[in-house]
């Protein structure tokens, strides 16, 4: 299949990203050189220093709301692709609601109680979505840890599942990198089978 063709196929597809830091924006953007027609992205925070290390923003948007800085970076890279951008903390009342229409969400959630509000959130509200999860990405080295695991049909974890950011073991760019591409990657591969 020609990338034409693949693109031309992604574009009529909607994608929800929960959280717009290491994996959200690094993710929307490889889903945005794919040639994803729609990204709903959600996320509450403000770009800061302490994000440039990893997240797809730059020194000149500090201080900007993530939502409006990724929108701003994704439509450089693909200015034919749709933002829907909602700036706002994510909760079991508003998700069915942001999320609506999304053929497949995307967590990317820094914390473990959000992670699992989501995860059931989408499996009792919205059965039948895929959810394409980020665990375990923190600290550096040990590529061979990452890995992707199909829970069922419709949950699919990208990451190590063990390594949990702390002081000592910070959230660096190559890790983060790995584990949001793979999470796009997993994105990508469910779409092209779906008619």
């Amino acid at each position: 299949m020609k990338l034409s063709e693949i693109r031309n196929h992604l574009s009529k597809f909607r994608v929800g990203i929960a959280g717009a830091g290491g994996l959200g924006s690094n993710c929307a953007a490889a889903l945005a050189r794919c040639g994803v027609g729609t990204l709903v992205i959600s996320d509450f925070d403000i770009v800061e220093e302490a994000n440039l290390n990893r997240q797809f923003y730059f020194a000149d948007q500090l201080g900007m709301d993530k939502i409006k800085a990724l929108k701003e970076n994704i439509e450089r890279i693909n200015p034919e692709i749709r933002i829907i951008g909602h700036k706002t903390v994510l909760n079991k009342k508003n998700i069915p609601e942001i999320y609506k229409g999304c053929d497949i969400i995307v967590e990317a959630f820094d914390w473990a109680d959000m992670k699992e509000m989501l995860i059931d959130t989408i499996q009792t509200m919205m059965p039948g979505i895929p959810l394409v999860v980020g665990s375990g990405m923190a600290g550096w080295g040990n590529n061979e840890l990452i890995k992707y695991r199909k829970i069922d049909d419709f949950l699919y974890i990208c990451g190590d599942e063990t390594t949990e950011v702390s002081e000592e073991m910070p959230p660096m760019a190559p890790r983060v990198g790995i584990v949001s591409h793979m999470q796009a990657n997993v994105v990508i591969d469910l779409l092209m089978k779906k008619k």
